[in-house]
């Protein structure tokens, strides 16, 4: 499943917070991933994943990015991940609630 194959790596790579879902208490700064589409041709395995950095900056929330766009394209080191591709990344702050977050969004293809 790419979610924990994700979250495994991530958690691996940040000491902050990695979570599928956002929790009641916000911590300060933590990621977030989730899948937004999936297909399967020929057996070939592909899925489209965003991944929110949140911060309490938007300062700090780009840095986040930044880092985290890093360490997901490095994921092709994995054995079972064949390519990383990075679609898209954008401010996604909510001004509502003025919860500061990137988005990330990754094509990644399985073995």
């Amino acid at each position: 499943m790419i979610e924990k194959i994700t979250l495994d790596y991530l958690k691996s790579k940040f000491d902050i917070p990695v979570l599928l879902e956002v929790p009641a208490k916000i911590p300060p700064v933590f990621i977030l991933i989730e899948k937004t589409g999936s297909s399967r041709t020929n057996q070939i395995e592909s899925s489209t994943l965003a991944v929110q950095s949140w911060a309490d900056s938007m300062y700090k929330a780009a840095g986040l990015n930044d880092e985290v766009k890093a360490e997901m394209l490095n994921m092709v080191d994995l054995d079972e991940v064949s390519a990383v591709r990075l679609n898209s990344d954008y401010n996604y702050t909510d001004t509502e609630t003025k919860s500061y977050r990137y988005q990330a969004v990754f094509d990644i293809t399985l073995y």
